[in-house]
């Protein structure tokens, strides 16, 4: 989904928590992770699409996003 727009959610900060529930395991786990580009929303936002490797592989998770 597209990012908040700014200020969108500060009155809810469970509403912000939870947009990161998916990314903060991953950095806690120590596991290589990266953002790639994939596409348009429909109102011509852009969307990223989160690439995530095993341990020490970070080789691997750059020549897939690099591959996009």
């Amino acid at each position: 989904t597209p990012a908040f727009k700014l200020g969108e959610n500060l009155a809810n900060p469970l509403a912000m928590y939870m947009a990161d529930a998916l990314t903060i395991p991953v950095s806690v786990a120590g596991l290589p992770a990266m953002s790639a580009p994939c596409g348009m929303s429909s109102g011509g936002l852009p969307i990223g699409l989160q690439i995530i490797g095993r341990q020490f592989d970070e080789d691997v998770v750059m020549r897939v996003g690099g591959s996009l």
